[in-house]
């Protein structure tokens, strides 16, 4: 015969184990709580803001110029994280790691369909992440003139320091959130399976089914109806 578990069945099963259902996401919240506040590194972002303008002084800039420079974008923004640029990022900013270290450090991409290019860093200090971004800036919009042979990069808005800078990662309550999801379906999944391996008989529903046969009387517990006699 095919079984199946009715929707009391599975209530059943939870209420049962309702302790490990309640404990394990409640641990998981913990030690996810632990981790991100004191074990993982903050991560600070700081960016700034680069403006592809005109390579002309001419102020009469028509669509066609203006979609000649959205698609220098996509070129510069591989120019940027490229090693000639890198290289001398990491002499002029004393950085002690590598290229594809400050190149996992650094996301670049245009401001929706503007010409201005962001360039976002990310580091564990913020002081730092503000000297990158400026110094990525800086070296660029020098380089670009030799590279491209034009002049058509001027720093929007530098990186700055801000009085009480907050760490973009870890996220604590997001951790948290997604530890208790995880945790409760886990323990859910665990008490079911508990539950499966679990052939002991407990009531006459067990006898019921494990016989498949009704059930036509129940001895009563004698020892407790004698305490009860007692007690009265």
């Amino acid at each position: 015969m095919e079984e199946t578990i009715s929707l009391q069945e599975i209530f059943s099963t939870l209420r049962r184990r309702i302790k490990l259902i309640i404990l394990l996401p409640i641990l998981a919240i913990l030690v996810s709580g632990l981790i991100s506040y004191f074990v993982l590194t903050p991560v600070y972002e700081s960016s700034t803001q680069l403006l592809v303008n005109q390579t002309q002084q001419d102020q009469n800039i028509n669509s066609t110029d203006i979609r000649a420079n959205l698609d220098l974008i996509n070129t510069y923004n591989v120019i940027i994280k490229s090693p000639v640029i890198l290289e001398k990022v990491i002499a002029e900013a004393n950085l002690t790691e590598t290229v594809g270290q400050a190149n996992n450090r650094i996301t670049v991409g245009s401001e929706g369909n503007s010409q201005v290019v962001r360039i976002t860093v990310q580091h564990e200090q913020p002081e730092i992440a503000v000297q990158i971004a400026n110094t990525v800036a800086d070296v660029f919009q020098r380089e670009i003139v030799t590279i491209m042979s034009v002049d058509n990069v001027n720093i929007l808005s530098p990186a700055q320091l801000s009085a009480n800078p907050s760490p973009v990662a870890p996220k604590p309550t997001l951790n948290m959130a997604i530890a208790f999801v995880v945790g409760l379906m886990i323990a859910v999944g665990i008490a079911f399976l508990l539950e499966y391996l679990d052939t002991t008989v407990k009531d006459e529903q067990d006898i019921e089914k494990l016989l498949e046969l009704p059930i036509l009387g129940v001895v009563p517990n004698m020892d407790n109806d004698k305490k009860n006699r007692r007690g009265a």
